[in-house]
């Protein structure tokens, strides 16, 4: 079943629970950031709830970094919407941003004197798997994350 929720901050977020995923619709404006974060917390919490996954406390933070550094990341460098994509697959969650941008996102090699664009080191360092795609229009970068502190494999 699909259903479609509006949040108090007006993101529309489509659950499908039999795919146990969400799509939330942001505008790229100013407060995309706290909305995704807030999404991608809400939808952790609802397939702890609704559906049994186990989701550890650290996953959810773990989870709300990363789609904070990815949504930062897509309203810095994208103009219009963002659309996010959440999937639990196995003992992982997927979190997926598409913006409009074209050009591919690049980690900078490590230097403790930068200030700023440390966003997609950090994004590495904590996720399972990481990968950008180019789509007909714009990019997808998606990030797997472990909902338990010891995942599997």
């Amino acid at each position: 079943m699909v259903r479609t929720l509006v949040g108090e901050d007006g993101v529309a977020a489509h659950l499908d629970d039999a795919l146990l995923s969400a799509a939330v619709a942001l505008d790229g404006q100013g407060e995309s950031i706290a909305s995704a974060r807030h999404a991608a917390a809400g939808f952790l919490a609802r397939m702890r709830a609704e559906h049994g996954v186990a989701v550890s406390r650290r996953a959810v933070e773990v989870t709300q970094l990363v789609v904070s550094e990815l949504v930062t990341n897509a309203q810095k460098y994208a103009a219009g919407p963002i659309v996010m994509d959440l999937r639990i697959t196995g003992d992982l969650i997927e979190v997926q941003v598409w913006d409009s941008d074209p050009v591919l996102p690049v980690a900078r090699a490590a230097d403790v004197g930068r200030v700023g664009q440390h966003g997609l080191e950090i994004v590495m360092a904590l996720c399972q798997s990481f990968e950008v795609t180019r789509e007909p229009v714009g990019k997808r970068v998606t990030a797997r994350l472990a909902l338990t502190d010891e995942p599997s494999g």
